[in-house]
């Protein structure tokens, strides 16, 4: 397989990536075949995975949008992936010229091209972490000149808690991260889950497994394990719900039922 110009040379290309897969799902380019490979073989027991990820990142905008309307102007996208149409910058620096974003990925591609987006952009940097290490991220450089932690933080986690495993203790993690923020900062969280795919467990299994053989497991959990995130978080109306029902702007009966797949939730510290 040759190497493309885009690729860090620190990658291994015959390993399929979650990023870079996600990138499929949203019909990026910068993804590799061993990857649109493993896509597919998920699409053939979860053929709504592309509608999932669309409304993943349909939500992140309005959210994003909602935290700049509650006077937000720092984000902490963890997890954030290749960059696509719609970024967290994009939609807070153009509803809040100087807002400040610091995305973390530990997908080489992912920082890559993450930085290469950014050029010439004061106000958004890129780390390379990993959300189970939360300290290094809070840390880092990057966070330490961009975000503020004395004042709110929307801290970002969009369908990157479903690839931690509980041994690893993301509710620890998570818990660390919300501790070293302000009273009045944003969790803004989706997560996978059997509950509201339409189609049976068992089928949608299937595409557990294709994440299980490439070595990142995909952890589908009930909506009370994912409402123990918020653990120390005021719930933002309407709660933890499907993502097309969270603050809509179109009318959520004419989303596509996997769009219904898995919850969103916004919490506000308290």
């Amino acid at each position: 397989m040759e190497r493309p110009a885009w690729a860090p040379r620190s990658i291994d290309i015959s390993v399929p990536s979650v990023s870079r897969i996600y990138d499929y799902y949203l019909g990026g380019s910068y993804n590799f075949e061993v990857d649109r490979e493993a896509a597919r073989k998920a699409m053939q027991h979860l053929p709504g995975l592309p509608k999932i990820m669309q409304a993943n990142r349909a939500f992140m905008r309005r959210a994003v949008r909602y935290a700049v309307g509650v006077g937000i102007d720092q984000f902490l996208d963890i997890g954030s992936g290749i960059p696509t149409f719609g970024n967290v910058h994009e939609v807070a620096q153009t509803a809040r010229p100087g807002a400040r974003v610091v995305y973390v990925d530990h997908d080489p591609v992912a920082v890559a091209h993450s930085e290469a987006v950014l050029t010439g952009n004061e106000d958004a940097d890129v780390v390379a972490a990993d959300l189970r290490k939360p300290q290094e991220i809070l840390s880092s450089p990057q966070v330490e000149r961009l975000i503020d932690l004395n004042r709110p933080v929307a801290l970002l986690l969009v369908a990157i808690l479903h690839f931690v495993e509980d041994a690893d203790d993301p509710y620890e993690a998570v818990a660390q991260l919300r501790d070293a923020l302000a009273p009045g900062s944003l969790l803004v969280l989706t997560h996978a889950s059997y509950e509201g795919i339409p189609l049976p467990a068992e089928r949608a299994e299937g595409a557990v497994d294709v994440y299980k053989d490439i070595r990142n497991p995909l952890i589908m959990r009930s909506r009370a394990e994912i409402a123990r995130f918020f653990e120390g978080y005021d719930m933002v109306e309407p709660g933890l719900v499907p993502m097309p029902h969270w603050r809509p702007e179109s009318a959520p009966e004419d989303e596509d039922p996997y769009a219904f797949s898995g919850f969103a939730g916004v919490g506000i510290a308290a």
